[in-house]
């Protein structure tokens, strides 16, 4: 394999559990499953799935630009909702960051989230290669 870099968001919960927001390998970019949690570990916009939603693919945009990379680069999105009922207000959000992009994307309904108040979570894959 390749280099292997990778980064944080600087939560906690990153070297208890054993791993990092995001890991570039080569031209790949592997972000994490990420949610609208903020440093201080609450929940941001709490019954908002549209307002989560744009917390986490903010998120996910940051480290992604650390990794030298940008939305525009993402080529795979995977949404983890706890109402699949939902999936318009999950999909506005996504669609206002990856309209043009349209991504390979998968929303699938899970029964719950590691915090009660998180309603969604978010994985997203990158190719950016490095000699642009």
């Amino acid at each position: 394999m390749s280099e292997r870099e990778k980064f944080s968001s600087g939560g906690k919960w990153e070297p208890i559990v054993g791993y990092s927001r995001a890991v570039r390998a080569g031209d790949w970019i592997h972000v994490a499953g990420t949610t609208a949690a903020r440093a201080d570990g609450s929940v941001e916009a709490p019954g908002d799935a549209y307002a989560q939603t744009v917390a986490a693919l903010r998120a996910i945009e940051r480290v992604l630009a650390q990794a030298g990379a940008t939305m525009a680069e993402v080529v795979r999105t995977r949404m983890f909702v706890t109402d699949i009922a939902r999936w318009e207000e999950y999909g506005r959000a996504h669609g206002e960051f990856f309209r043009e992009v349209r991504p390979a994307a998968t929303m699938a309904e899970v029964s719950r989230l590691i915090d009660p108040a998180m309603l969604v979570e978010i994985e997203a894959d990158a190719f950016s290669p490095r000699s642009r």
